[in-house]
């Protein structure tokens, strides 16, 4: 268990979503993740290999114009659904962020917020935050930061 924040290189984009796919077999109902990063930083990448790891139905995309895309539980998958956010068009209107009663979501799902970076943290103390930042080739460095109880959480065989 660690407090401390970790960075991982991610050289490809097969290594982003297989980071996201072993975060996604640790994430419980109740867990939320926040994904920041440019465009094209490898959110929406990291969101695929979460649902991947939870084991969730249906096909994983950027919720851009959907706001947010509920995605339940598949059969054979671990049993919690997971709602993936695009707060991007929100712009930083938290009433709007209300009125998709996430913190109701957080109850019996995974939810991960794309954009949620200084909004979307108010859904819960208890968060983890991970930086996206693209580099000159296909690398990306995940700058992963755990907020609350993620400081005492055994997440670290996730790297």
């Amino acid at each position: 268990m660690s407090t401390a924040t970790t960075t991982v290189r991610l050289p490809a984009e097969a290594d982003t979503h297989a980071f996201g796919r072993r975060l996604g077999g640790v994430l419980a109902a109740g867990d939320l993740v926040l994904l920041a990063g440019p465009l094209g930083a490898g959110k929406t990448v990291l969101a695929k290999g979460i649902a991947d790891g939870l084991g969730v139905s249906g096909r994983v995309s950027s919720p851009t114009f959907v706001i947010a895309r509920e995605h339940r539980a598949a059969p054979g998958g671990r049993g919690v659904p997971l709602v993936h956010v695009d707060a991007y068009r929100l712009g930083g209107r938290l009433d709007e962020l209300d009125d998709l009663d996430l913190d109701t979501e957080l109850v019996d799902a995974v939810v991960v917020v794309e954009w949620g970076e200084g909004m979307a943290e108010r859904l819960s103390d208890d968060h983890l935050l991970i930086r996206l930042e693209p580099l000159a080739d296909e690398t990306r460095v995940a700058t992963v930061i755990p907020h609350g109880a993620w400081r005492d959480r055994d997440w670290e065989s996730i790297l």
